[in-house]
């Protein structure tokens, strides 16, 4: 699967997609990552993406223009692609929604992540693209470059192969509250805190019974 995100800072993605299971994704070929600018697509000759909103208002709202002009250049690449906007207004995101976005609806791979800034984005971009808002939660944050890691995040590990065994999906497995490993016993500021004994049992049932409750 193919990830396209569009953002007025790519900066802060590098880390975050070249680190852990989504850079091993990435060299095993099971994932891409694209970041594209609007400012490069600007005709202004400061690279403006941004002006004041019609009516009146606080703060400033993305061009359309130079968001098309991505959209359009990935999609003279691809055959087909989902775009979504990222927005607190929009679908609520969930597992579900990600097993649904990773199974590539209509056997689409391209995935087009478009990151707002500011007051939002000129409302003729989702209109023209047909683009499907998407929220990660009932709150607000600063910018969609937050949002869309957590999307790329949650779509990635649904794509067979990326986390190694389809076990290793917490969703999928019976898994308690409480985890423990080594030390047995860990001793703190003159205090023993133990492994619950059922756990060094060696009785499947009755720790896969512990792990339920």
């Amino acid at each position: 699967m193919n990830f396209h995100v569009i953002t007025l800072f790519p900066e802060m993605f590098q880390t975050y997609l070249n680190e852990s299971i989504l850079k091993r994704a990435k060299e095993n070929g099971l994932i891409n990552f694209k970041i594209y600018n609007p400012r490069d697509y600007s005709d202004d000759k400061h690279h403006k993406a941004d002006d004041r909103p019609y009516g009146g208002g606080p703060g400033m709202v993305m061009y359309a223009e130079p968001i098309l002009k991505v959209v359009d250049e990935i999609r003279n690449q691809v055959k087909k692609s989902n775009v979504f906007i990222m927005s607190p207004r929009g679908k609520q995101l969930t597992n579900e929604v990600a097993k649904n976005i990773a199974k590539g609806r209509g056997g689409i791979k391209d995935i087009i992540l478009i990151c707002g800034r500011y007051e939002g984005i000129d409302s003729r971009v989702k209109k023209i693209l047909k683009a499907e808002e998407i929220s990660v939660g009932p709150f607000v944050v600063t910018g969609g470059e937050l949002p869309a890691m957590i999307i790329i995040d949650s779509v990635a590990r649904q794509i067979k192969g990326v986390l190694g065994k389809f076990e290793s999906l917490e969703e999928e497995r019976i898994s308690s509250g409480e985890m423990y490993t080594r030390p047995e016993v860990l001793n703190w500021k003159g205090k023993n805190y133990k492994v619950p004994k059922v756990l060094l049992s060696g009785n499947h049932k009755d720790i896969e019974e512990y792990k339920k409750n």
